[in-house]
């Protein structure tokens, strides 16, 4: 097999294996996330005009 075939092959055996875990996917994780970011903005100080 030539070495740009065997890349190939072996990025898509990669492809088929691996579950790639979105950010934005529904769940626990992604509440999480939103509550943490909203901590962050109740902490961050108002702005003076």
């Amino acid at each position: 097999m030539k070495p740009k075939a065997r890349f190939i092959q072996s990025v898509i055996d990669t492809a088929r294996k691996t579950e790639v875990e979105l950010p934005f996917d529904r769940g626990p994780r992604r509440a999480a996330f939103i509550a943490r970011r909203n901590a962050e903005e109740t902490r961050k100080p108002a702005k003076a005009s």
